[in-house]
């Protein structure tokens, strides 16, 4: 069955870093682009980033700059590098994977900014 499983949340302190991976299985990654959103308390759900399956990025402006989307086809993992973290940053970060209409969700993991 579709699986994609984030890891890499966490506490990080204002101006940090952290790196979230998601490792999926049970569908052809690479024929899927890959994306990160995120979703604060009371907030909707927003696209953060997102890697085509050619490799073509794009990101929300809040986060260019500062945020950085990968893939590696051969694992099957699409990575989220976070530099110079923002408090506004906190959320449930979720994985996606994208094609045409269809999609499959992660269970999202939680990245808190704080000092």
């Amino acid at each position: 069955q579709v699986q994609l499983v984030e890891s890499g949340g966490g506490l990080a302190q204002p101006g940090g870093s952290l790196r979230l991976s998601c490792a999926a299985s049970g569908f052809i990654f690479s024929w899927y682009a890959m994306a990160w959103y995120r979703q604060a308390p009371g907030k909707q759900r927003e696209l953060v980033a997102r890697i085509t399956t050619g490799g073509a990025t794009n990101y929300a402006d809040s986060v260019k700059g500062r945020f950085t989307i990968s893939r590696d086809n051969s694992k099957n993992t699409v990575f989220l590098q976070m530099n110079s973290l923002k408090p506004e940053d906190t959320a449930l970060y979720y994985c996606k994977a994208e094609r045409f209409s269809s999609g499959y969700w992660g269970q999202g993991t939680q990245v808190t900014v704080s000092s």
